[in-house]
């Protein structure tokens, strides 16, 4: 998970997912940098950088929200793929 915005900081996370759906992911971070409306590039499936299964998105926050022990929840939308390879067209909507 990356901005995808290059006004915003750049950072680097690795979140770990609790839900998933074919438009959204939920997951929960460390990282205080998300807020509402942040566009990110979402790699989702992540196993390992080189795993043919990784597929990259554009997502958008729609929510953040405090969880105990220093935690946030955070809900991205899916708006577009892009991965070039497979049965999707370039620039198709996730899960289409």
């Amino acid at each position: 998970m990356r901005p995808s915005d290059p006004r915003d900081e750049h950072f680097e996370d690795l979140p770990v997912s609790v839900n998933a759906s074919k438009d959204g992911i939920y997951f929960t971070s460390r990282r205080k940098s998300y807020y509402k409306g942040l566009r990110v590039f979402v790699t989702f499936p992540f196993s390992s950088p080189h795993d043919p299964m990784n597929c990259e998105y554009v997502a958008q926050v729609v929510r953040v929200e405090e969880l105990p022990n220093s935690k946030i929840g955070v809900a991205v939308h899916l708006k577009l793929s892009m991965n070039y390879s497979g049965s999707s067209a370039p620039g198709s909507f996730a899960g289409a």
